[in-house]
């Protein structure tokens, strides 16, 4: 493959992955954890404070990042921020994977990272997670740098790569805690490979000057000086709260009791590899199945040395990654979807690497043309997928990638609140009462947050007088109890928040009469 085409099918695949991880953007409802970490970043970006909270979030890089996107649009409240402002973040550096890939051309070759480019740009999960303001796609984009930055340490040691990945490792704990599986599943991986790989197989150890131990050691401490100094100025929040990186390191006590205790999350070991594999529902069909058996092909080939790939250790370094580090995350009870990216990022390096791999390997060139065209048909139904997730059923159950997603009836929910308050003297100011289970009540604080009377208890004995709102929310567990304290002058209607899951909304009736008369033609 010339460098010309080379370059030209690179920058369509970042263009591709760009367009289809940043197009309509609010298209799905957010989902609660994006709506939680979205108000949290709100309070960021009005008063320049973060404060790690080690219950129920992860860490603070993302919303760092997230304020030059909001300063360049001009959004300095979380009531002026949008969806576009947020998820821009993730979807930048979702289609940035594909940049991480150019470092590895020397020692997979043009034509195995042009192929990962492709898959990259084009999986329907890689890019379905770069759509949610959520940490994944970052995580992964730290954790892929980190080992390429470690994978060149162990080929060739010195204080240059030990301190960016050093850099790299700081940022992806900084990102999430649970950084500490895929790190240790990199490190692993580099001294396997490291161990395993002929020098003869490695064509820069013949230049490569001898390093003793003790410099090696200084190297590796400077490493691990520059990930703890990168992960306390982020968890300290630029040194505000000192406390931060400890309290990230006592974070591991509830994440090891919710990974391997038992939950509504948790899921057996083959849930990830079933996820890509194959689902099925209501007549839809989905599968990454290519990107899996292309890296199968490519981790055969890196095992037995096939000439297509110029460095031994770089396959075997990856292929052993990408399986470690699946089976961390599949050993942990805990699961969710979107846990799969770090891990899948690996494997499709390795179908980049399959894939080139395969083509090379077929000697007739008729042969090869027909193995190439069915390559591209393959890929091109990868590419219908990747539509239909993201912009056919973005949150439709029948989605696999779909997970405890709000669905669109929520919007109506919300839009009847702005409706009605649009309507009331005291519009914005207007008083909402929310009587809802803590996972009940999000994702409303996001869509609620130009409102600015609005109040949330868990239960309608703790709210107060109820009627001196003219709307009150109520889960359903809540509603009977809402609707007892309110009499006969409340108009009740229903909403779906997520799959099986309803809120109740009591609107008073001269709230509800203004908006019928409203809605009256003239």
């Amino acid at each position: 493959m010339s460098r010309a085409v080379f370059g030209g099918v690179l920058i369509a695949a970042l263009a591709g992955a760009l367009a289809l991880r940043l197009a309509a953007a609010d298209l799905r409802p957010m989902h609660h954890d994006e709506a939680n970490q979205a108000v949290k970043f709100g309070a960021l970006l009005e008063h320049g404070d973060y404060h790690y909270d080690r219950n129920d979030h992860h860490g603070p890089t993302l919303y760092y990042l997230t304020l030059p996107v909001a300063w360049t649009r001009g959004q300095a409240t979380l009531a002026s921020l949008d969806e576009r402002t947020l998820r821009a973040v993730p979807a930048i550096f979702g289609a940035g994977l594909i940049l991480l890939f150019l470092p590895l051309t020397r020692r997979f070759g043009r034509p195995a990272v042009a192929a990962a480019a492709i898959l990259a740009a084009l999986s329907p999960a890689l890019t379905c997670f770069s759509r949610y303001y959520i940490q994944e796609s970052l995580f992964a984009w730290f954790v892929i740098a980190f080992l390429i930055a470690a994978g060149r340490f162990a080929e060739r040691p010195g204080p240059a790569p030990a301190v960016c990945a050093g850099a790299m490792a700081g940022l992806a704990y900084s990102t999430k805690e649970t950084s500490v599986i895929a790190l240790s599943a990199v490190v692993l991986a580099a001294v396997l490979a490291r161990v395993t790989t002929r020098s003869a197989d490695a064509p820069d150890d013949a230049t490569a000057p001898r390093v003793s131990a003790g410099r090696r050691a200084a190297w590796v401490a400077a490493g691990v000086a520059a990930a703890i100094v990168v992960a306390f100025t982020f968890y300290s929040s630029f040194l505000k709260y000192p406390g931060g990186l400890f309290e990230s390191i006592r974070a591991f006590g509830v994440y090891f009791d919710r990974g391997f205790g038992p939950g509504s999350h948790s899921q057996p070991f083959g849930y990830y590899a079933r996820l890509l594999a194959y689902s099925s529902s209501g007549g839809l069909v989905w599968t990454e199945g290519l990107v899996l058996v292309l890296a199968c092909a490519g981790m055969i080939a890196s095992a037995l040395r096939s000439p297509a790939i110029p460095s031994g250790f770089w396959g075997r370094y990856v292929s052993l990654y990408a399986l470690i580090a699946f089976a961390g995350f599949s050993a942990i009870r805990y699961k969710t979807p979107w846990n799969l990216v770090p891990f899948y990022a690996g494997f499709v390096l390795m179908a980049g690497v399959g894939t080139a791999a395969i083509v090379r390997g077929v000697r007739p060139r008729a042969w090869r043309v027909l193995v190439i065209l069915a390559l591209v048909v393959a890929v091109s139904h990868l590419g219908l997928q990747n539509w239909r997730a993201n912009f056919r059923y973005p949150a439709d159950p029948r989605n696999p990638y779909v997970y405890a997603q709000t669905v669109p009836d929520f919007l109506r929910l919300t839009q009847r609140v702005m409706d009605v308050a649009a309507l009331h003297p005291d519009r914005s100011a207007m008083l909402v009462k929310v009587v809802a289970g803590p996972y009940e009540q999000w994702p409303l604080p996001w869509y609620l947050r130009r409102m600015t009377r609005v109040g949330y208890w868990t239960r309608a004995d703790r709210a107060g007088r109820l009627a001196d709102a003219p709307v009150v929310i109520a889960s359903q567990d809540q509603a009977d109890a809402v609707a007892a304290a309110l009499g006969g002058d409340y108009v009740q209607e229903f909403y779906g928040l997520r799959p099986d899951v309803l809120l109740a909304i009591f609107i008073e009736r001269p709230s509800w009469d203004r908006f019928l008369a409203s809605r009256q033609p003239r």
